[in-house]
């Protein structure tokens, strides 16, 4: 429960409960904290077993952690093949290769197979900025919308 607490921590607590509560009501202190953790984890207990004996026979082996989604993920993952089948496909998908020929069906081109610099040879790097040599094709002008 209290895994985490170092030494010093732990030091710096008893000084802190020494100095809050005195050195005379301390024992009695410890005993009413120690009391109430105790009765709240046996009443955690027999709600966990009402529960379990409320969801029958077939739930006998549920733990309550399962619950978090972490766990239950680590869970399933564990043993699962299709881990395994799963990364063998992502090492073969080629996120650019995809991206490029999507591109090319969309603006009606021939994919080139032959690439340079991850681009291919043919096509122009479509993140770098293009010059506008093309300018014989202008925008039409419409005067009321100045």
């Amino acid at each position: 429960m209290f895994s985490d607490i170092g030494a010093l921590e732990l030091v710096a607590l008893v000084v802190l409960a020494v100095l809050v509560f005195g050195p005379d009501k301390l024992p009695k202190v410890i005993q009413d904290v120690s009391r109430f953790i105790r009765k709240v984890r046996e009443f955690s207990d027999s709600a966990k077993e009402d529960i379990r004996s409320e969801l029958g026979p077939e739930f006998k082996d549920f733990e309550f952690e399962d619950l978090n989604p972490k766990t239950f993920l680590r869970k399933q993952m564990e043993g699962n093949e299709d881990l395994r089948e799963l990364k063998e496909l992502r090492g073969t998908f080629d996120l650019k290769k995809e991206m490029n020929e999507v591109a090319d069906a969309v603006h009606n081109r021939e994919s080139a197979p032959a690439t340079v610099n991850g681009t291919a040879a043919g096509t122009p790097d479509l993140l770098k900025k293009q010059d506008k040599t093309d300018t014989a094709e202008r925008p039409p002008y419409d005067s009321d919308a100045t």
